[in-house]
């Protein structure tokens, strides 16, 4: 769990994960810098390993806890989102009972933080219902296969999950996206997305190093089926 200036809803994050019917879990949550007081309510739970680095961003903290956790299983939450009590014991069956399967996504709801003001909830479009959860907190992965892919991009200040996922489509993980909801998406006045649209910039790179790839790839690939055919027969 990566937190920045999370004071105000980390509490409620680290909830959702103690409240998991899937019990054999480790949560670390890596304080992202911040200047308020997310350590002395992070701390306040006995069960949940802390770590501190100076402001690099959710990337670099999400590396961060990675490097220090010890399970097969790797998971995501960010400290403004709830996961729902059954996503662990969900998507942990899902590749227990598939062993060729890498990672595991799920459904999101998105809701409106209660303090949110009301003029900024009139420029947000919040959809109806669920949606496909292609983030991180949506999906749980084998470690093994998250490492064979990579650790997220800590230069990219947005996009680095879309980067990530890109690289692990290129690496041909395997995944699947069952219909239930895993994963409750906050909404208020200090998400990513709100703060950060001046990095959208990151996702422009995003696109062009995953075209970069596939271009090298086909062009390998047709270089090999060339050195083949040269072949004495």
């Amino acid at each position: 769990m990566p937190v920045f200036n999370g004071e105000r809803y980390v509490a409620e994050a680290i909830e959702s994960i103690l409240a998991q019917e899937y019990r054999h879990i480790e949560i670390i949550a890596v304080n992202d810098g911040s200047t308020d007081g997310t350590e002395k309510v992070v701390c306040s739970y006995a069960g949940v390993r802390y770590l501190y680095q100076h402001r690099q961003g959710a990337s670099s903290a999400r590396n961060s806890g990675i490097k220090c956790s010890s399970g097969e299983f790797l998971a995501f939450l960010d400290a403004d989102d709830l996961w729902t009590k059954d996503k662990l014991k969900l998507q942990t069956a899902l590749c227990k009972a598939d062993p060729g399967l890498d990672m595991v996504f799920g459904h999101a709801e998105q809701f409106f933080s209660p303090e949110l003001e009301e003029s900024l909830k009139g420029r947000i479009h919040l959809p109806a219902g669920s949606m496909p959860g292609y983030i991180p907190g949506a999906m749980l992965a084998r470690r093994e296969a998250f490492l064979r892919v990579g650790f997220f991009d800590a230069r990219l200040r947005v996009g680095e999950f879309i980067d990530w996922y890109m690289r692990a489509l290129d690496h041909g993980l395997n995944s699947c996206l069952p219909p239930e909801v895993v994963l409750k998406r906050r909404i208020h006045d200090a998400n990513t997305g709100i703060k950060e649209r001046d990095a959208r910039k990151d996702y422009l790179r995003v696109l062009k190093a995953s075209l970069d790839r596939r271009r090298a790839s086909a062009i390998k690939a047709s270089e090999e089926e060339s050195d083949k055919s040269n072949e004495p027969q």
